[in-house]
């Protein structure tokens, strides 16, 4: 690896409506090495992964050659429990495509949390209140921890849970 006197990152992921049978989720990596951009197209009602586009502007290592090829086997999977496991399964131990494959189940997490987000409008207006609102609605649905920043390894609001099983 090259020798970097400076490191930054920005990731941004987002997810919309496209029509009322389809969800767009999208992610983007910007840092110092690399430049990547994911989209995934999810089928409603049953969140089942459509289609996939992925591009790749710069890396730090070798471009995988078969980007494409490699990230539709994942088409057709459904967005929910075990999906992390299945995908890792479909696409191996790639150490090119694992940044890839990590945006791609960006994009599937901000497809569950676009659904939470009546609920997260519940929480109370007050700090602890909604602390302890946050911390109880992860604590009931697991597949909401490490989903976004508010939900990881070290935030209060996961404070004391153990990781779910990927």
């Amino acid at each position: 690896m090259a020798h970097v006197l400076f490191f930054t990152r920005n990731r941004s992921t987002s997810v919309e409506q496209v029509d009322e049978k389809t969800m767009r989720s999208t992610c983007r990596i910007e840092d110092t090495l690399t430049g990547a951009f994911v989209e995934v197209l999810v089928k409603l009602p049953d969140l089942e992964l459509k289609e996939i586009k992925a591009e790749v502007q710069r890396s730090a290592g070798a471009k995988p050659p078969d980007i494409m090829e490699s990230l539709r086997k994942v088409v057709g999977v459904r967005i929910g429990p075990g999906m992390v496991k299945i995908m890792r399964g479909m696409i191996g131990d790639r150490e090119d495509l694992q940044e890839l494959l990590f945006m791609v189940e960006e994009c599937c997490q901000a497809v569950i949390l676009s659904f939470s987000k009546a609920d997260l409008a519940k929480a109370p207006e007050d700090r602890k209140g909604a602390e302890e609102f946050y911390s109880k609605m992860v604590k009931e649905n697991v597949r909401l921890y490490n989903s976004c920043i508010a939900f990881a390894p070290g935030s209060p609001l996961v404070e004391g849970m153990e990781p779910p099983e990927k």
